[in-house]
């Protein structure tokens, strides 16, 4: 196989749904015509959980206990494992599994880290299985679907690609099950609100994601610079026309021209907001246009009970959010410093409400 352009870094992600043999297999022989290519592929994969509970034969219906569901994916984990191997093993290839969590995109160490043992992986000719630590992550601090990990790890791998593979052909302009007229959205230069409701809610009952889970991953992704696809997971040759970039393959995600640090990705999407902060016209531009700090005077309201290193949101006189950042007061002294030039504040203490290198623009 040639490739239709030079060598590339992709990150593949397959949802639950598409987690069987049949279908691993055959993107385990389009994953290795990329390798022997020279492209570097990364895998995403979920199903842990999934494969833990059939498994297990205790029905159907997935339970919705955190604590249960990290047992269960102790039990998937080996077995998920095992598919991809399967898979691999007629090439030739060997699988290695990568387990990440959340701290390790915030702490610089860890991060350098992560970035080294896929580096290695992939440098031993080994393609890494990553999946999120659901056995141990604490339910206050994970990444909540795969789909928002893969953006990540896309990051993490400096990717030139991130391909979501689902069970839908990729955003569709409405829900198909309720209007037959739903068309592909081929290209997305620009992901706004308008977009963001169309993707709509969960998909399946299988995994955690859905459609708008891949289109906050794919606003992850593009705004490290990382092109993102939106595909299906049963189109023979997939991988390949998405890395050759044919047309028609699923939705298209263009990259930003600026690519946001790890971790300030960490601020603005994988964590939740505690409270908000809202700012007057002088402070929003300050903030905005002129790279500044956000201090005490330039806050006309505070909503939350959140302390400090909490995330927050932080809204214009129009209502809308426009940035988000670490707060550095716990909301009581921020309510009671609000409006406050200064030198009305205490000598001794900080002002800064938000730190610049804390606080990441969202729109």
């Amino acid at each position: 196989m040639s490739p239709a352009r030079p060598p590339r870094s992709v990150v593949v992600k397959v949802g639950s749904s598409s987690v069987n043999p049949a279908t691993v297999a055959r993107l385990c022989g389009e994953i290795a015509l990329l390798r022997a290519a020279g492209h570097a592929v990364v895998v995403v994969s979920s199903g842990a959980i999934a494969a833990g509970w059939t498994a297990l034969g205790r029905g159907e219906k997935r339970p919705d206990d955190p604590a249960l569901l990290q047992a269960v994916s102790a039990v998937g984990q080996q077995r998920l494992m095992r598919t991809w191997q399967d898979g691999l093993d007629p090439h030739g290839i060997l699988a290695g599994q990568v387990l990440l969590a959340p701290l390790d995109f915030v702490h610089r160490t860890q991060y350098l880290h992560a970035r080294g043992t896929l580096g290695h992986l992939l440098e031993l000719g080994v393609v890494p299985v990553v999946n999120e630590n659901d056995a141990v992550a604490d339910e206050e601090i994970r990444f909540g679907d795969n789909d928002r990990l893969a953006a990540l790890v896309a990051h993490l791998v400096r990717a030139h690609l991130l391909l979501l593979l689902t069970d839908a052909p990729g955003l569709l302009t409405a829900d198909p099950r309720q209007f037959a007229e739903a068309a592909l959205i081929d290209e997305v230069v620009e992901i706004d609100h308008h977009l963001e409701q169309m993707a709509g809610g969960a998909g399946s009952g299988v995994g955690s994601g859905g459609m708008a889970s891949k289109v906050a991953a794919a606003k992850i992704a593009t705004w490290s610079g990382v092109e993102t696809i939106i595909a299906d997971a049963s189109r023979p040759g997939v991988v390949a026309a998405a890395v050759a970039g044919e047309p028609g393959v699923g939705t298209v995600f263009r990259a930003r021209a600026q690519r946001l640090s790890a971790r300030k990705l960490w601020i603005a999407f994988a964590l939740g907001a505690s409270g908000r902060l809202v700012v007057d016209r002088g402070a929003q531009d300050a903030l905005a246009e002129g790279g500044r700090s956000l201090l005490p005077a330039g806050v006309v309201g505070v909503e939350g009970a959140f302390g400090p290193e909490d995330a927050v949101e932080i809204v214009g006189p129009d209502g809308k959010v426009f940035a988000k950042g670490l707060v550095r007061l716990r909301a009581e002294r921020a309510s009671e410093w609000m409006g406050r030039r200064t030198d009305e504040l205490p000598e001794d203490m900080s002002h800064l409400v938000v730190h610049r290198d804390d606080l990441v623009l969202v729109r």
